[in-house]
C-alpha cells in the first residue's frame, strides 16, 4: 500500500473508532434514560443508535481489510471491501429508519395518555442532538479528506440519528407542554424524520453500488487527468480515459497516441513520463495502465 494511502487509511479508522465509542456510550444513555424517564421515543431512538454502534464495528473492520496489499487472488488490492461496508451501512440506516417508523405508525394506534415523559428526557435528547449533529460535520470533513465512502457512510448515520433524536425531543416536548390529546406528537414527528432518514439510506446505497459497479468517477477528475496527459512531451493525443474507485484510491488506463515514427524505446519512455505525470499530480491515483498507439502521418496533416 503506498505510504500516502496508508496515511489516509489510519485516520479514516481512528474517524470510525471515535464514532463507535461515541455510539456505544450515546445508546448505553438513551436506553438507560428511556426506560428510567418513561420515554418510548428515547428506547426507540436507543434501539437506533445501537445499530450504529454495530454499523461502526462493521466499517472498521472492512477498512482494516481493504488496506491489505494485492495478492495473487487480488490483483488490484482489497479496496472493494470499503465499498460493500459503505453499502452495509447503508442498509443498517434504511433498517434504522424502517424500525423507527415502525415503533412511531404503532405509537399513533396505541397512544399512552397516562405516560408522560420525564422532563430530564429532554435534556439528553438535546445534547444527544448537538453531539451527533457534531460528530456528522466530523466525519463528513474527515471522509472527504480521506476518500473514504465508508467514513462518509458512517457520518450520515450520525445525521440520521440527530433527525431521529431531534423528532424525539419535539415530540416529547409538545406531550408535556400540550396535555391530553398531545400523545401522538412524538410519534408524528418521528415519522417525519423516518421519510428523510430513508431517503438518505436510498442515496448512500445506490453510490455505493456505483463504486461496486466501477461507476464512472466524477467529470472532473476524468478532464483534469486527459489535461495533464497531453501535456506530457511526445504525446499527440489521449483518448479512451478510463478511472474507476477502489476503496480510498482510484486506478487509471487510457490510450495515448504518439508520433508514428518514433522507435518502441522512444514510446516505452513517454509511456513511464505518462505515468509518473499523472501519479504525481493526482491525489489517490494509484495506479495508471497506458496503451500506446502511433498516431499516422495522414492523421497529423489531417489534423
Amino acid at each position: 500500500m503506498h505510504e500516502e494511502t496508508a496515511t489516509r487509511a489510519a485516520h479514516a479508522r481512528k474517524a470510525i473508532l471515535a464514532s463507535f465509542l461515541l455510539n456505544l456510550a450515546l445508546a448505553a444513555a438513551k436506553l438507560l434514560a428511556g426506560w428510567v424517564g418513561n420515554s418510548r421515543a428515547l428506547v426507540a431512538d436507543g434501539i437506533e443508535s445501537s445499530l450504529d454502534v454495530v454499523s461502526s464495528a462493521l466499517l472498521w473492520g472492512a477498512l482494516k481489510y481493504a488496506e491489505r496489499p494485492a495478492d495473487e487472488t487480488h490483483p488490484y488490492g482489497h479496496g472493494k471491501a470499503e465499498s460493500v461496508a459503505a453499502a452495509c451501512g447503508a442498509m443498517f440506516i434504511l433498517a434504522a429508519g424502517i424500525l423507527v417508523g415502525w415503533e412511531s405508525i404503532a405509537s399513533l394506534f396505541n397512544p399512552t395518555p397516562h405516560e408522560v415523559p420525564a422532563v430530564f428526557t429532554l435534556w439528553v435528547l438535546g445534547a444527544v442532538v448537538v453531539l451527533k449533529e457534531g460528530s456528522f460535520r466530523y466525519l463528513r470533513k474527515r471522509g472527504i479528506e480521506t476518500g473514504s465512502s465508508a467514513v462518509g457512510a458512517n457520518a450520515w448515520h450520525h445525521r440520521s440519528d440527530a433527525l431521529t433524536s431531534l423528532a424525539a425531543f419535539i415530540g416529547i416536548a409538545l406531550a408535556r407542554l400540550g396535555g391530553p390529546g398531545w400523545e401522538r406528537a412524538d410519534a408524528i414527528a418521528a415519522l417525519c424524520s423516518c421519510a428523510v432518514i430513508v431517503a438518505n439510506g436510498f442515496g448512500m446505497l445506490r453510490n455505493a453500488f456505483g463504486e461496486v459497479m466501477d461507476e464512472r468517477v466524477s467529470i472532473e477528475l476524468l478532464r483534469a487527468l486527459e489535461d495533464r496527459t497531453r501535456s506530457v512531451p511526445g504525446v499527440r493525443s489521449c483518448e479512451k480515459c478510463r478511472i474507476r474507485k477502489s476503496g480510498m484510491d482510484f486506478i487509471a488506463d487510457l490510450h495515448v497516441r504518439v508520433d508514428g515514427s518514433s522507435t518502441v524505446q522512444a514510446g516505452h519512455e513517454i509511456s513511464h513520463a505518462v505515468k509518473r505525470a499523472l501519479l504525481d499530480s493526482t491525489p489517490g491515483l494509484t495506479d495508471v495502465t497506458i496503451h500506446i498507439e502511433p498516431e499516422a502521418p495522414a492523421t497529423r496533416d489531417g489534423g
